[in-house]
């Protein structure tokens, strides 16, 4: 399990890179794409503070330029990878209990919360493709299989 997750958290890195070149290769984009961007990011972020039981720098849908997203896009990824490699059976199971943006509640397993971080980004990468295709550029593939025949 913690290899798997492993993987999956070095596709995150690497599709967030991927969408960062392709945003910065096409500034027409910028002003409709960069608002998902930094949601995306910010939102892996905001996961990650809650599985390390501390308070997140950022909102979940911040204004953040492109350095920024950038910057919080390497942060996200060294914060997962240091993550994952200390998942045991115990550990994944035991209850994350946290409050949403709105102040309400919740409990979540870290494997539910690695999951829905997994599982987030290639929703908005694929918005951000079709901007970056409707605005000239060339639209991104940042598929789980095409990282791993990349890589």
């Amino acid at each position: 399990m913690k290899f798997y997750f492993e993987r999956l958290f070095q596709f995150t890195a690497w599709a967030d890179r991927r969408t960062l070149a392709a945003l910065e290769a096409t500034p027409a984009a910028e002003a409709e794409a960069l608002p998902l961007l930094a949601h995306l990011l910010a939102a892996e972020h905001v996961w990650l503070a809650r599985l390390e039981g501390r308070e997140p720098r950022h909102a979940v849908w911040p204004k953040l330029n492109f350095e920024h997203c950038a910057a919080l896009a390497a942060e996200n990824a060294a914060g997962y990878g240091r993550y994952v490699v200390t998942l045991d059976d115990a550990g994944s199971a035991a209850p994350v209990r946290y409050r949403n943006s709105q102040g309400q509640e919740f409990e979540n397993t870290p494997l539910e919360i690695l999951t829905q971080v997994v599982t987030h980004g290639p929703y908005h990468r694929g918005q951000i493709a079709k901007i970056i295709a409707r605005a000239g550029g060339t639209a991104l593939n940042t598929d789980f299989i095409m990282f791993v025949r990349e890589t």
